[in-house]
């Protein structure tokens, strides 16, 4: 059957149509109005926060200046500082660091790259997720018992070593969540190919699958470091204090920024230029700027893995 020119054409305009024209998708246009409003909703509260924060905290930088950093805990707001607390949180993140990441970035290795597939590994990982979403206040209580009174012996009670153990626990169903889905994402073809080469399975998640993963296994890291250090439930079940600390040592008595922030909002105005909501704001200001650092921190980390990986 010969095709006649006209055919041709009108089959031509027909596929121009169909390739240029722009339907209306309600669900999409619905569904990028939401996630619009969504996030400038959270930046209107987070700006919120940051102004009602960094008003009142201005007085307290401007005449207190590095005093404020590297005072101890008084009773007086014009002449507190927060040094006992960034170095109980100091204290506790390294215990975070050394109880919590090994333990969950192995845990993950092993749920994704040598665990089989079966129920009861099914299970676990459900749980694991489950955990995540525990409260914190949970964990506190967890710690309280299991650390602080059962491991009396090993921690001292309610010290900073219990803290940081609680805190470890907190943060690992989340280190091991963003492990194993960074894991997870490693392309198969890369396993493949090692195998292909005769390496051993450890050979091939060492040499190839963890610098792979690096990047987003350092980005869930940092954001539960961030987690821990800003978490107050767990340290008042605890029993951190703030008042005059008798020592500095993993068994002895802490506190830790949260609580410092806690305690001082909670006190009544004392009619003085500067207040227990100033220096309450100012601790608070501090905790941000910690934790914004811990995740500019992240995301330099992780386009610089990113960057490496590219180049090879």
């Amino acid at each position: 059957m010969a095709v006649t020119t006209s055919t041709i054409s009108s089959a031509r305009q027909q596929v121009e149509r169909s390739l240029t024209r722009r339907d209306r998708n309600v669900a999409g246009i619905a569904l990028t109005a939401t996630l619009l409003f969504a996030l400038v909703f959270t930046l209107s509260i987070l700006l919120t926060l940051l102004i009602r924060l960094v008003g009142p905290s201005i007085i307290v930088f401007r005449e207190r200046g590095t005093a404020f950093f590297t005072d101890s805990i008084g009773s007086e707001p014009d002449r507190v500082g927060i040094w006992p607390g960034l170095y109980g949180s100091f204290l506790i993140a390294i215990g975070v660091l050394v109880f919590a990441i090994p333990t969950g970035i192995s845990a993950a290795i092993y749920l994704e790259e040598y665990a089989k597939p079966t129920r009861i590994n099914r299970f676990i990982m459900v749980n694991i997720r489950n955990l995540a979403g525990v409260p914190a206040v949970i964990y506190g209580v967890l710690g309280l018992i299991i650390f602080a009174e059962w491991g009396d012996g090993l921690t001292g009670g309610k010290t900073t070593l219990a803290a940081a153990c609680t805190m470890a626990v907190l943060v690992l169903p989340t280190v091991i969540i963003t492990s194993s889905e960074a894991i997870r994402a490693v392309p198969q073809s890369l396993r493949e190919a090692g195998f292909g080469l005769g390496s051993t399975r450890w050979e091939v998640t060492r040499d190839h699958v963890l610098p792979y993963a690096t990047p987003g296994i350092l980005t869930g890291t940092m954001l539960s470091l961030a987690r821990a250090l800003g978490e107050a439930a767990p340290l008042i079940l605890l029993g951190a204090i703030t008042g005059l600390l008798p020592g500095t040592g993993l068994r002895d008595r802490f506190s830790a920024l949260p609580m410092l922030i806690y305690s001082w909002s909670g006190r009544p105005p004392e009619g003085q230029d500067l207040d227990w909501a100033n220096v309450a704001a100012a601790a608070g200001v501090v905790l941000l700027g910690l934790v914004l650092l811990f995740n500019i921190v992240a995301v330099v980390a992780r386009n610089r893995f990113e960057r490496k990986r590219s180049g090879s």
